[in-house]
C-alpha cells in the first residue's frame, strides 16, 4: 500500500474514532505451533504505531518474535458498524515495570481514581513487560452506516 494512502486511511474519521477506541484491538497471529491465533488485546495508537503490552512470559511473545507479521481489527458492535484493519510488523522490546502505553491504553477505559488503583496493582505484578509495537504497512477503514463497504460488497449490491 503506497503512503498517502495508507495515510488516508488512517486518518479517515471513523479510523480516528477507532484508533482512539476504548475496547479491545483483535490482535492476529500465528502461532508457535503453526496455527493462527485471534485475540482480544488493548492498544494505545500514538499516532504512527499501535502498542501492546504484556507479560514477558506470554505465548504470544516468542511466537512473535518468531513470525512477526500481524492483522488487527478494531470494530464497534454499536450501529452503524465500523471496523479497521491494520497489517503490519510487529516489533517487541522488553522494558523494565510497567510501560506507559499500557497505562495509557488502560486509561481509555477506567476513570482517574479506578486507573489510579490499576496502576498500583500492575506494577506490583509486573517487574517487567513486553512493550509491542506495530507500524501499519497496510490498514482499510469501514463504515456501513456511511456505505464505505468493501469493494465487493460495493459489487454485489451494485449487482455485479
Amino acid at each position: 500500500m503506497r503512503a498517502e494512502e495508507l495515510a488516508a486511511e488512517l486518518n479517515h474519521p471513523a479510523a480516528r474514532q477507532l484508533l482512539h477506541h476504548p475496547g479491545p484491538a483483535r490482535l492476529a497471529y500465528t502461532g508457535r505451533d503453526g496455527f493462527p491465533r485471534v485475540i482480544p488485546i488493548g492498544f494505545y495508537w500514538d499516532g504512527e504505531r499501535l502498542f501492546l503490552c504484556t507479560a514477558v512470559t506470554a505465548p504470544k511473545v516468542q511466537a512473535l518474535r518468531e513470525r512477526p507479521h500481524v492483522a488487527l481489527t478494531i470494530d464497534t458492535d454499536e450501529a452503524p458498524q465500523k471496523a479497521l484493519l491494520i497489517r503490519g510488523v510487529a516489533e517487541i522490546e522488553i522494558v523494565d515495570g510497567v510501560p506507559p502505553e499500557y497505562l495509557a491504553a488502560s486509561a481509555k477505559s477506567m476513570g482517574a481514581a479506578e486507573l489510579q488503583a490499576f496502576e498500583a496493582q500492575v506494577r506490583g505484578v509486573y517487574p517487567q513487560m513486553a512493550r509491542i509495537s506495530v507500524t501499519p504497512a497496510w490498514a482499510r477503514c469501514y463504515d456501513f452506516g456511511a456505505g464505505r463497504l468493501p469493494a465487493f460488497l460495493q459489487k454485489l449490491i451494485a449487482g455485479g
